[in-house]
């Protein structure tokens, strides 16, 4: 095949992917009613944005998002810098805190210590990267206990992640904290569960319901059985994928209009290496940015 028929052929299938595009098929309003409270919040991540603060937010004021989540700056000059630009565009925010060491004292010290600043600046909410997925049952509780009273304190909301390596890794495990902790909020990234189980998670409906019910904040990620995230929601060939992940995201959405309360998503494609590559030039397949304000948008005329 020489390079004009490559061309043409590629334009062909790009053009078909553009018709069917399977996110575009999502943006239909969902038609539970919103009792008095409900509100929709949508940040964008700074995940693999290479600007300056300023050129971030204005990204994030000229495509629609309410603010933005990020990791709790625990440098001083930097954090000041981060929130005051943030404060000056009109844009909220949620911090995300967590620990990096595999000791499980080191870890603990280094999680809290991230809490007990990220709580002092009056976030929208905070998420935890909590623990590790081989920490015990009782370290990780530890995590938990310790967000629930940090909440209760200062009256920010606290959640923890599905994420894989973390306390939530799995579903069942999940499940385990679930049913011991009822204060236990949760953040949903469904993608990794997606990957961890290598399913669409079918055979697991019980644990699913159990978990929707303590999800207030998600995280809107597409991702499959044998990753966690896609190369484009947009392609016609992740139909399947797109509607089980915002099936599970209806869930929580109408539970949250009944009940007239926050929920706030976040937009969160990742660059390379979560964004598939081409190799040996390490391009990646889609626009990272493009595609999550697809996102945006559709959450924005689904759930609005």
């Amino acid at each position: 095949m020489n390079r004009r028929e490559f061309i043409t052929r590629s334009s062909i299938v790009t053009g078909s992917a553009l018709t069917l595009n399977s996110l575009d098929a999502m943006a239909k309003a969902a038609t539970t009613k919103s009792e008095p409270g409900y509100q929709l919040l949508i940040m964008g991540t700074n995940w693999g944005f290479k600007g300056t603060t300023e050129e971030f937010c204005l990204k994030l004021k000229e495509f629609g998002y309410d603010g933005a989540e990020f990791w709790f700056p625990l440098d001083e000059m930097e954090r000041n810098q981060i929130l005051e630009t943030f404060k000056k565009h009109n844009l909220k925010y949620g911090f995300l805190v967590g620990g990096s060491d595999t000791d499980y004292q080191k870890h603990f010290q280094q999680f809290t210590n991230a809490l007990k600043g990220a709580v002092q600046y009056d976030p929208v909410y905070i998420n935890c990267h909590s623990g590790r997925d081989h920490f015990s049952f009782d370290q990780n509780t530890t995590f938990i206990d310790s967000t629930t009273n940090a909440a209760n304190e200062s009256g920010v909301p606290i959640y923890h992640e599905t994420h894989r390596s973390r306390i939530l890794f799995a579903a069942p495990v999940a499940r385990q904290f679930i049913e011991k902790l009822p204060d236990l909020r949760i953040t949903l990234d469904i993608s990794h569960w997606c990957n961890v189980h290598e399913t669409y998670l079918d055979d697991q409906s019980e644990t699913l319901a159990m978990t929707f019910d303590r999800v207030d904040h998600i995280h809107a990620r597409i991702g499959h059985p044998e990753g966690p995230q896609v190369n484009d929601p947009r392609a016609p060939e992740w139909k399947h994928a797109v509607e089980k992940h915002f099936g599970w995201w209806d869930q929580v959405v109408n539970r949250k209009k009944r009940e007239g309360k926050q929920m706030t998503f976040l937009t969160e494609f990742g660059p390379i290496d979560y964004m598939p590559s081409l190799p040996y030039t390490r391009q990646p397949l889609a626009d990272q940015w493009d595609i999550n304000v697809h996102m945006l948008n559709t959450l924005r005329s689904r759930y609005a």
